[in-house]
């Protein structure tokens, strides 16, 4: 076993693709599977499973890639304290619901810990994805929400994708209304007070099911609704349709501005926002500076 080797493996895991890996790293795609399929012959291993849809981990390969990261890490600090060697372009990536918390422990993570050159992604994305990005490792972290109603499926596939749920905090339902919204007035609203407001709520795709609803009362009937894709057709179509969302009530005045205001909904209902990853890996420098930033984060918003 070379540390070229492992860090071959961590390229294809985070391109996905021998080919997309073998182009990043300046060699050809059979020399790139054979060093692999040598390491794998070594460690008495399949690290990858190979398919017609393509390549991804095993669940053994989830826990080497673990380790080897940890492994070239140590290295890169090594080459870097004593040879005055230039670091690696730095990795790390996270799948989220639409949370503005998520997106200023992000800004916060770059601003502390980004060096020269690095490769970072922030994916805010559907709930399944989010669950099929970190059971995959295309990111080390997932954030979402469990509740009473959704519990139950959201634990089964966390099971059985060996992840693991850490909560950040819990929340009171909130609106999400514009400033000029005549319920902005009120000190809380009921459900009934929104039936003739037009109810906002993000696409779930393929997966579009009341349980993988980003929006807790999912069941409910509505008069009006619009589905949105993104945060920012979201809080347009909350100020320019005097509608409505319901989510944690944190949000940010840095990023979002001042003309969007949670208002607390009376509804008996509780949100457990939290945190996913693997079980058997452990969490990347930057995968550990990022839930220190989150719980900074949403402690800062609360």
């Amino acid at each position: 076993m070379t540390l070229q080797q492992l860090k071959y493996v961590i390229e294809v895991a985070n391109q996905g693709s021998i080919n997309e890996a073998a182009k990043r790293l300046f060699i050809s795609q059979p020399s790139l599977s054979n060093a692999i399929k040598d390491l794998e012959e070594e460690m008495k291993l399949e690290i990858f499973e190979r398919s017609n849809k393509g390549i991804s981990l095993s669940k053994e390969g989830v826990e080497f890639l673990s380790y080897a990261r940890q492994v070239v890490e140590q290295a890169e600090l090594l080459e870097s304290r004593y040879l005055n060697a230039k670091p690696s372009p730095q990795h790390f990536s996270v799948s989220t619901q639409h949370y503005a918390f998520a997106v200023n422990a992000f800004v916060s993570l770059v601003r502390e810990h980004g060096q020269e050159e690095y490769e970072l992604s922030l994916r805010e994305t559907k709930t399944y994805e989010i669950i099929e990005d970190v059971k995959t490792l295309r990111s080390e972290i997932g954030i979402l929400y469990l509740n009473e109603f959704n519990g139950k499926v959201i634990n089964k596939l966390l099971k059985s994708a060996n992840l693991q749920f850490n909560s950040l905090f819990t929340a009171n339902p909130h609106i999400f209304i514009s400033i000029n919204n005549p319920l902005a007035r009120q000190s809380i609203v009921t459900i009934d007070q929104l039936q003739n407001y037009p109810y906002l709520f993000f696409d779930q795709g393929d997966y579009n099911s009341f349980h993988f609803s980003e929006e807790i009362l999912s069941t409910l009937s509505h008069k009006k609704s619009v589905r949105v894709t993104d945060r920012a057709t979201l809080f347009n179509l909350l100020i320019g349709l005097n509608g409505y969302t319901i989510s944690t009530g944190v949000l940010s005045a840095d990023l979002n501005g001042n003309e969007i205001i949670p208002v607390p909904l009376d509804c008996g209902e509780t949100i457990n926002v939290g945190w996913i990853s693997h079980r058997n890996t452990t969490l990347s420098k930057l995968g550990t500076a990022y839930i220190e930033a989150l719980i900074e984060a949403t402690v800062t918003a609360l």
